[in-house]
């Protein structure tokens, strides 16, 4: 360590050592002095922490030897600091997942690998009967056939439906109790009450979910105080079967090659949030179609960061990031996501070493990557900036005996400063007498 009091004094530290008389060596040679010269230079500090560079030197002049750091004189410089950190990547296509085709039969048909498939647009045929793109973040569960039916898959059929450009008629309102009815084909039951109807409004509110009021209506209303069993309250973001939506649907089937029922199946449409993309296909015309057929990613790219646990806190969503290519050329991205699954690395033993958790890194500009599928990238995720400090090379700061840091000016005075931001080999420094462009020592 150095003592702000020590500056001025860099003169060799001489400590001798005295050997007592060996009685077996000649009287001329039985005293003996040995000189070890310490030569006291610099403690770095990187990252924040300090580690000290010490050498010593044989010989009355106290000089290091050639192995040793060299040192040099730079001007304190005035810059702007980032700290930014570099991570490995791979850039890819989002959502990869699986397809299976939910009855039986045999593949007829499947969409080539890498095509593109949109809304309405057929991914495979099985008997000849098509699985079809629906948008939407709930798959249909189950079979579509009873009139009155509430739930969000149907909603999922009903919007889609609509943004093909079918008319499906009015939706009942959110509140509204609706009377389920026999499945398509099935004995039609006997009202037992008056007023047997499909749909009952909110309370001071009328219904009528294929038509204006008192037009079109789908059935008859009640007013009931509370639904029973077969019954449903339509809730914020459900839809309903009603017969203008199963018409619908009749017509839709028409169109792409189904036999126009009315009633569709859950292995009749693959719900996925947005277009996709045939990423591979694992089944051919004729292969039973129980198993695997496919997998799809969708249209658009990211990046897929692996993040050691301990560095996750400098991550944040929104995070501005920048993406080095392979190529060298760079676009920027933003944090998209952070998976909230943590995967432990495994060593050769199979021991669990380094958990990593991944983080997805949306591109603003997806043109910047169009002629790439995957590749392996570099993320430099942005941290907090300084604009205009003062900075010095990590290697120029001392670490003072009383505690706290200084630089050492070319004439051998210590000064000392306050650091802030560290970011690729500079420390942000201030104090009383630093100024932009003084010289200090550092080493080299």
């Amino acid at each position: 360590m150095v003592s702000e009091r020590d500056a001025g004094d860099t003169t060799a530290l001489r400590v001798t050592v005295q050997e007592e008389a060996d009685p077996r060596r000649p009287t001329a040679g039985r005293r003996k002095k040995k000189a070890l010269y310490l030569g006291i230079t610099a403690v770095l500090l990187a990252g924040g922490t300090g580690a000290g560079l010490l050498w010593a030197g044989r010989g009355g002049n106290g000089s290091a030897p050639e192995s040793g750091p060299k040192i040099k004189q730079i001007a304190v410089v005035r810059t702007d600091l980032s700290g930014s950190r570099e991570m490995d990547g791979t850039l890819g296509y989002d959502s990869a997942r699986t397809i299976r085709n939910a009855g039986e039969g045999r593949v007829t048909w499947l969409a080539k690998r890498g095509a593109t498939v949109k809304r309405g647009e057929q991914l495979y045929r099985v008997d000849e009967r098509p699985a079809v793109i629906f948008y939407g973040s709930t798959p249909l569960y189950r079979r579509l056939d009873t009139p009155g039916s509430v739930g969000r898959d149907i909603r999922i059929v009903a919007d889609n439906l609509e943004a093909l450009g079918y008319d499906i008629g009015a939706q009942p309102a959110p509140g509204t109790v609706v009377r389920q009815k026999a499945p398509a084909g099935a004995p039609t039951p006997v009202a037992t009450g008056p007023g047997q109807g499909e749909t009952t409004p909110p309370a001071g509110e009328s219904s009528a979910p294929d038509g204006g009021a008192g037009q079109g209506n789908d059935a008859s209303q009640e007013v009931s105080p509370s639904p029973s069993p077969s019954q449903s309250t339509v809730r914020e973001g459900d839809g309903v079967l009603t017969r203008s939506l199963m018409s619908a649907i009749k017509r839709w089937q028409k169109a792409v090659g189904m036999d126009p029922t009315g009633i569709l199946d859950f292995s009749d449409v693959v719900v996925a949030k947005s277009a996709v993309r045939v990423a591979n296909v694992s089944a051919q015309p004729g292969d039973e179609a129980s198993g695997d057929l496919m997998s799809v990613t969708a249209t658009t790219k990211s990046v897929t960061v692996p993040v050691e646990s301990l560095d996750l806190g400098s991550v944040k969503p929104g995070q501005k990031v920048t993406v080095v290519l392979p190529d060298r050329s760079t676009t920027p991205g933003r944090v998209a996501a952070i998976s909230a699954i943590v995967q432990g690395e495994q060593d050769a033993s199979g021991s669990t070493g380094q958990t990593k958790t991944n983080v997805t890194v949306s591109l603003d500009d997806p043109q910047s990557v169009k002629g790439i599928d995957s590749a392996p990238v570099q993320a430099q995720f942005q941290g907090k900036a300084k604009k205009g400090v003062l900075a010095v090379p990590v290697g120029a700061l001392l670490a003072l005996r009383e505690g706290g840091y200084a630089v050492r000016l070319s004439g051998g005075r210590l000064v000392p400063v306050d650091t802030g931001m560290f970011a690729k080999g500079l420390v942000e420094i201030s104090g009383q007498g630093v100024s932009e462009g003084m010289k200090v020592e550092t080493t080299g």
